[in-house]
């Protein structure tokens, strides 16, 4: 089975057998997607090669962009699309998580992921759920602030909070505020070359401004993972991007804040684990769901 994930910029693909195990995996970008889609699948898919099954996943599934790559691949891979449009990013990658991964023992999930984006999939009876027009949940854009400002009109409000560049620039504003900050120092008037990587990493040496934006950010996590688990009511909820790979300063206190947000006969029952597949997640969920739809 072959899946690939479309990317802002870059394309991850990778060659799966029947139990999940990765024969072969590549990434390419940053690129426009048709040039990393093709670099990608040059990578683990020589022309002579066939796979049983070919998925598409996408953070951007029903972008124009993303449409010409998909046709540009099909005669290609004549016959082994899931469907003319792929699947979004985060239904994709919990399908993952519930076959291969955290969630593999649980019949539903719902799948929380931050990190460029804020993604999520919710997975009912085993089966993918994505609402009426192939669009939930988009947690992105779950609105959480009663303010309002133009970038939660761009992307969301939570996408705007959480996502990678929304913590950068929270921390950027309170110290142009005037509040003081050690990751200042790194970079003098260049504010624009700070990254997440340097956020979290103030928090962990105790940067007081970096330690308040994490707190701040545990907030909006908590308040969008519990708004999800009282919708859904899962088995599992499966945390994934940030969540998990920075899991020493958001795992534990996102699971806090959710016990904090809802009643326990809610949360005593609910399974909460960090994600397994990592980045690799989406490009195996849109191999599976591949497969599956052409048994």
């Amino acid at each position: 089975m072959l899946g690939l994930e479309i990317r802002d910029t870059a394309a991850v693909a990778v060659l799966v057998d029947d139990r999940g195990q990765i024969v072969a995996r590549a990434q390419a970008g940053p690129s426009d997607p048709m040039a990393a889609a093709s670099d990608v699948l040059g990578q683990i898919a020589p022309s002579n090669l066939v796979p049983g099954a070919f998925g598409v996943a996408s953070l951007h599934p029903d972008s124009p962009a993303v449409a010409e790559v998909v046709k540009a691949l099909s005669s290609r891979f004549a016959g082994l699309f899931l469907s003319e449009e792929p699947v979004a990013s985060g239904p994709a990658a919990a399908v993952a998580e519930a076959w291969i991964g955290a969630a593999r023992d649980s019949d539903d999930v719902v799948y929380f992921s931050i990190g460029e984006h804020a993604l999520s999939g919710v997975i009912r009876g085993r089966a993918i759920a994505t609402g009426a027009h192939r669009r939930a949940p988009d947690v992105a854009w779950l609105a959480l602030n009663p303010v309002e400002r133009e970038d939660y009109r761009k992307v969301g409000c939570l996408e705007a909070e959480v996502a990678a560049a929304g913590i950068v620039r929270r921390l950027i504003w309170r110290i142009k505020a005037g509040d003081e900050s050690r990751i200042q120092r790194a970079f003098g008037d260049n504010l624009a070359a700070m990254t997440i990587d340097h956020v979290l990493e103030g928090a962990r040496l105790g940067d007081g401004l970096a330690i308040s934006v994490v707190r701040d950010t545990v907030k909006y996590l908590g308040m969008a993972a519990a708004n999800l688990v009282a919708i859904v009511d899962p088995q599992t909820l499966v945390l994934g991007g940030l969540m998990a790979s920075s899991a020493d300063l958001l795992f534990e206190p996102v699971r806090v804040e959710i016990a904090r947000l809802l009643p326990p006969p809610m949360v005593t029952p609910l399974t909460i684990v960090a994600a397994a597949l990592g980045d690799d997640a989406a490009a195996i969920g849109a191999a599976r769901l591949a497969a599956v739809t052409l048994q």
